[in-house]
């Protein structure tokens, strides 16, 4: 089965309310759908988030790269020769979201080849995740009325808060005020996008004791080497690294150099094959990870969850899978939804997602 085209369409989704967070703010879902094809009528999906003030990518270099570089290179290629396929991606530096939808894209396609689910095909091991929520800077009355519409609408309890403003006082009564409202039950932990210094952080963290916080994640930049690792010694949480650690050589180093305890995997930055990758390094070395979110949409959720329940260390602790929620539309033809505090892997083979046509008109920008 080989690759005879690779689609690129970009589209734009306002979301209903900006996330903001220390490294920067999202007002609208600029992305790209990827779609790969090949010549036995099979259709492969994905969606790329292009991040630029993490990554550097944007919805204009994504879309280049795969039409001016990726598409010439892999088309006429095996569509289930995924080691081939990232060879060729590989020899282009960088550009993680444009590669990993590819890579998505090509395990729809196998998945619908075979008549089974990705998630079976990655590991199996559960049909859902718990979901954790991500908070964005706003007022404590605010970041609190939303964790509980989120708690009784859809049963979750599980809440990823970002943190890293100056001073450090907002964020701790942000934190204070969530742990008031909803009780020693829920679970709560921190994301603070290096906005603090590895002193300021390690003084939040002495405050954030008491209140219970689960997971530390990115508090201060990585590239301050020794305060990093002197926070990670001194953290008395899981200290996860995210947008340090994008590649599978960058989670060793940082396991192994200290700056980091635990990992965050994101899909949307490497795909299925190297996020499994990840996951197993992190199995290996006795480091724990969590599902992470890249302000996704529903299609960007779906393929999270689909990695994250195939495997038992992935689906461990809540998936960050609600966000879509703060977009004000979608493109996929049978909306997903949040039950209970769980989402559950689509039914069908390949992502078991299908996309709209005419929402899709309505959102490209190509047109």
């Amino acid at each position: 089965m080989k690759i005879t085209a690779i689609e690129t369409v970009p589209y734009a989704i306002p979301y209903t309310k900006p996330l903001r967070f220390a490294s920067g703010e999202v007002h609208t879902a600029e992305h790209v759908l990827v779609r790969v094809h090949t010549d036995e009528g099979l259709t492969g999906v994905a969606d790329a988030p292009p991040r630029p003030f993490t990554y550097g990518e944007t919805q204009a270099s994504v879309t280049g790269v795969i039409e001016k570089i990726f598409a010439p290179q892999l088309t006429g290629t095996n569509a289930l020769a995924r080691e081939q396929v990232h060879a060729l991606l590989h020899r282009t530096v960088g550009n993680p979201a444009a590669k990993s939808a590819i890579d998505m894209a090509l395990w729809d396609i196998a998945g619908q080849a075979l008549g089974l689910n990705v998630s079976t095909l990655l590991g199996g091991w559960s049909d859902r995740m718990r979901v954790a929520h991500m908070l964005g800077f706003d007022a404590p009355e605010r970041m609190t009325a939303e964790a509980e519409r989120m708690r009784d609408t859809y049963g979750i309890t599980v809440f990823k808060v970002k943190v890293g403003r100056r001073p450090a006082r907002l964020d701790l009564d942000v934190c204070r005020a969530l742990r008031e409202v909803l009780g020693a039950e829920a679970e709560l932990y921190v994301d603070g996008n290096r906005g603090w210094t590895a002193s300021e952080s390690a003084a939040a963290l002495r405050e954030l004791d008491g209140l219970g916080i689960t997971l530390a994640e990115e508090l201060c930049p990585a590239d301050d080497v020794l305060g990093r690792r002197r926070l990670v010694r001194q953290s008395p949480v899981p200290f996860v690294a995210d947008e340090s650690a994008t590649t599978p050589a960058e989670v060793t180093r940082s396991l192994l150099d200290g700056a980091a305890t635990a990992i965050s995997i994101k899909t949307a930055r490497t795909g299925f094959t190297h996020s499994q990758r990840v996951l197993f390094q992190c199995e290996g070395l006795g480091a724990e990870v969590v599902m992470g979110n890249q302000i996704d949409g529903q299609l960007g959720t779906v393929c999270t969850v689909v990695f994250g329940a195939a495997h038992a260390s992935s689906s461990r602790r809540a998936g960050e899978l609600s966000n879509f929620l703060d977009m004000s539309g979608d493109l996929l033809t049978e909306p997903i939804s949040i039950t209970d505090g769980t989402l559950a892997v689509p039914d069908g083979p390949g992502l078991g997602v299908a996309i709209d046509p005419e929402k899709l008109g309505r959102y490209r920008q190509d047109r």
